[in-house]
C-alpha cells in the first residue's frame, strides 16, 4: 500500500494514498466536527463544519472530501478555521427550530453537541424561517422539516442502503428542503417504515411516532389486562439508554422495570420466535417435498415485506405465509392465553417492545387481526421503553433481576439470535436438520450465515440433502440478491431477509449511536451479546421449547394445522412501485 506524508496540527504522519484529510486527522485522534458526513454513504461536504486550513491554499476546504496529498500541511484549529466554523454553525442555527427542551433528541443531538463544543453563546443572524407542517401521517415515523439542517443523510441512507428513495432534496436556495415525491405525506409514498433515516438524522427532524401515552392510558384502565412482549434485540440495547456498556444483557432488569410500570404479565417474544420456526420450518419442508414455490423467503421483517410488496411482486408467493413473531404472539395472547387465564380476549391489551419502527406499521395492517381483534394493540421502540422507565423515575441500573411470566415467557437460544442478521436462518436450520435426520444433532452453530457481510450464502448437507440458503440484510442487499435469483444466477431453498443493516440489533427503534464511526462496532457488540445468551441457554433449538410444545398439544394440534393457519399465517399485497 502506497503511503504519503502529511502534517496535521504540527504532527507528522503517514496515511494510505487516497485517504481524505478527515480520515488522516482521525487517525491521529484529532477531532474535526462534522454534521453531514457518513463514511461511505454521505461524503459530500455539504455542511462545511469540517473545514480546515491548508498551507498554500486559497481558502478553507472541507476535510471530508479533501484528498490528502504528499507534503500537505494542515491546520484544524487556526483562528480562521474557528471563526469559519462558528459562522457556519450560526447560519445553520439561524434557520433551525431551537426548541431543544421539547425535542426528542434533547441531550442526544449532534447539532447540540457541536454547538456546545464550539462554544456558541448567541446566534448573530436571523434567517428566514419557513414554517412547515409536521408530517404525522405515518404510523411509524414523524417528519419535522422545521428541525431539518439539510445534511442529506436521510436521503443517502434511504437511496443507497435501503434502495427505497422515499425522500430527496427539492427547490433551491433558502427554500431548499427535503421532502417526498410531489410533497406527498410519508404514508403515501413507498417508505418502508424501517426508521434507518431516524438513526442517521443528526437532529430531531425525524423521530418515531410516540405511542407511550397510549400505553400509559391502557395501564391505567382497570378493565384492560395489559400484557407486554419484549423482542430479542431489545435486551442487548436497552442498557445503553442508561449508560451501560454496549451489548450488555439487561433482560432481568428490563423485566423488573416492566413489572414496576404496571404490566399485568411480562412475556418474551422469544416464545413466539420459537413458534415461528416450527411454522416456517414446516412450511419449508412442505414446499421442498411437495414441489412448492422456492426459495421460501422469511417474513419476519415488516420493512422488508413492504419493500417486497412495492418492488418485487413476482416474489410475493415466495414469502413465507407465517406472521412475524410479534404478530404470532398477539394472536396467541388473545386466544390461547386468554382462554387459559379466563379473560375475555377483548380485554387483553397486547403491547410490544420492539427494536423496530416498522413494527408499528405492521401491527396496524388490516391482515394482522383474528376474528376482528388486532393481534397487537401498541408497539413501543427500545427508546420509548427507556422514556417510560425514566418518566416513572425507576432507577434502572439498581433493579434486581426478575423473570418472565409463565405460559408465554419461555424462549430458546435459537429464538434470541433472531435479533441479528442470519439468526432466523440459523434457528431454522437447527430445527430442520433435526427433523430431516431424526436425530438430536450437537453441531448446531452455522457459522457461514453469521457476520455483517451484506449477502451470505451457504450449502448445508442435511441427511444427504444439500440445502442451499442465503441471508441478506438491508433492503439494497435484498435487491441484489433477488435480482440474481430472478436472472437465474443463483438458486436457493431458503432465504432470510432483514430490512435493517445488521438486522434487529440495528433497528430503527434502537438507541441512537451518536458517534456514527462506531456504528459497525456497536452492531457487532450487540450481536455478540445475543450469541452469548444463546450459548448459555440450556435449550438451543426451537422445537424443544416446552411451552411451545404445550401450545401445540393443548391448542394448535400441530405446525401448519388449520387452527395454526387461522391464527398464525397471513397474506401479502401488491403495492404501487412509485
Amino acid at each position: 500500500m502506497e503511503m504519503i506524508n502529511i502534517t496535521i496540527d504540527g504532527i507528522k504522519t503517514q496515511v494510505p494514498k487516497g485517504s481524505t484529510v478527515l480520515e488522516a486527522a482521525r487517525s491521529l485522534n484529532i477531532n474535526i466536527p462534522t454534521l453531514c458526513f457518513l463514511k461511505d454513504i454521505n461524503e459530500v461536504g455539504a455542511c462545511r463544519m469540517c473545514v480546515v486550513e491548508v498551507q498554500g491554499g486559497r481558502s478553507l476546504q472541507a476535510s471530508c472530501v479533501l484528498p490528502a496529498a504528499e507534503g500537505m500541511v494542515v491546520k484544524t484549529n487556526s483562528p480562521s478555521v474557528r471563526e469559519a466554523r462558528e459562522t457556519i454553525l450560526e447560519l445553520i442555527l439561524a434557520r433551525h427550530e431551537r426548541e431543544c427542551l421539547t425535542c426528542s433528541r434533547n441531550l442526544n443531538c449532534e447539532l447540540q453537541k457541536v454547538s456546545e463544543e464550539i462554544g456558541i453563546s448567541k446566534v448573530r443572524f436571523e434567517g428566514e424561517k419557513i414554517e412547515y407542517t409536521v408530517d404525522m401521517s405515518s404510523p411509524s415515523i414523524v417528519r419535522d422539516q422545521n428541525k431539518c439542517i439539510l445534511c442529506g443523510r436521510c436521503i443517502k441512507i434511504c437511496k443507497q442502503v435501503q434502495d427505497t428513495g422515499a425522500v430527496d432534496f427539492t427547490r433551491r436556495g433558502v427554500r431548499t428542503t427535503v421532502t417526498t415525491s410531489y410533497d406527498k405525506s410519508l404514508n403515501d409514498v413507498r417508505c418502508i417504515k424501517c426508521g434507518q433515516c431516524i438513526k442517521v438524522c443528526p437532529v430531531g427532524a425525524l423521530r418515531e411516532k410516540d405511542d407511550t401515552n397510549k400505553v400509559w392510558e391502557a395501564l391505567a384502565n382497570p378493565e384492560k389486562h395489559v400484557v407486554v412482549q419484549t423482542a430479542p434485540a431489545v435486551r442487548v440495547a436497552l442498557g445503553e439508554e442508561f449508560g451501560m456498556a454496549v451489548g450488555t444483557n439487561v433482560e432481568g432488569q428490563m423485566i423488573a422495570a416492566l413489572k414496576r410500570l404496571g404490566f399485568d404479565k411480562v412475556f418474551d417474544t422469544n416464545f413466539s420466535a420459537d413458534l415461528t420456526i416450527l411454522e416456517e420450518g414446516t412450511e419449508l419442508l412442505n414446499r421442498i417435498n411437495n414441489g412448492g414455490k422456492l426459495p421460501l423467503i422469511t417474513s419476519c421483517s415488516p420493512g422488508w415485506i413492504k419493500f417486497c410488496e412495492h418492488n418485487y411482486h413476482e416474489f410475493l408467493d415466495n414469502l413465507s405465509t407465517c406472521k412475524s413473531p410479534q404478530q404470532m404472539f398477539g394472536a396467541v395472547a388473545k386466544s390461547y392465553y386468554a382462554q387459559k387465564a379466563g379473560i375475555d380476549p377483548k380485554n387483553v391489551y397486547v403491547v410490544s417492545i420492539m427494536p423496530c419502527t416498522a413494527k408499528k406499521y405492521e401491527a396496524g395492517r388490516e391482515e394482522m387481526n383474528v376474528d376482528g381483534l388486532a393481534d397487537v394493540d401498541a408497539v413501543l421502540t427500545t427508546r420509548e421503553l427507556a422514556k417510560m422507565i425514566k418518566q416513572a423515575r425507576v432507577d434502572f441500573t439498581a433493579l434486581e433481576n426478575a423473570s418472565y411470566d409463565n405460559i408465554m415467557g419461555d424462549g430458546t437460544g435459537a429464538a434470541v439470535i433472531f435479533g441479528t442478521t442470519g439468526g432466523v436462518m440459523e434457528a431454522a436450520l437447527r430445527t430442520v436438520a433435526d427433523i430431516l435426520t431424526g436425530e438430536d444433532l450437537k453441531e448446531i452453530e452455522y457459522m457461514p450465515v453469521r457476520g455483517m457481510e451484506g449477502i451470505k450464502e451457504a450449502s448445508v448437507n442435511i441427511n444427504g440433502m444439500d440445502v442451499k440458503v442465503a441471508v441478506a440484510h438491508g433492503t439494497a442487499n435484498a435487491s441484489r440478491l433477488l435480482d440474481s435469483i430472478k436472472a437465474g444466477e443463483a438458486n436457493y431453498h431458503f432465504v432470510e431477509v432483514m430490512g435493517c443493516p445488521g438486522g434487529c440489533i440495528n433497528g430503527g427503534g434502537q438507541p441512537i449511536i451518536m458517534d456514527k464511526e462506531k456504528t459497525e462496532e456497536v452492531k457487532k457488540l450487540r450481536a455478540q451479546g445475543l450469541y452469548s445468551i444463546d450459548k448459555a441457554n440450556k435449550v438451543r433449538k426451537s422445537h424443544e421449547n416446552a411451552e411451545v410444545k404445550k401450545l401445540y398439544e393443548e391448542y394448535l394440534e400441530k405446525p401448519n394445522s388449520h387452527k395454526a393457519h387461522h391464527l398464525l399465517h397471513t397474506h401479502y399485497t401488491k403495492r404501487d412501485r412509485v
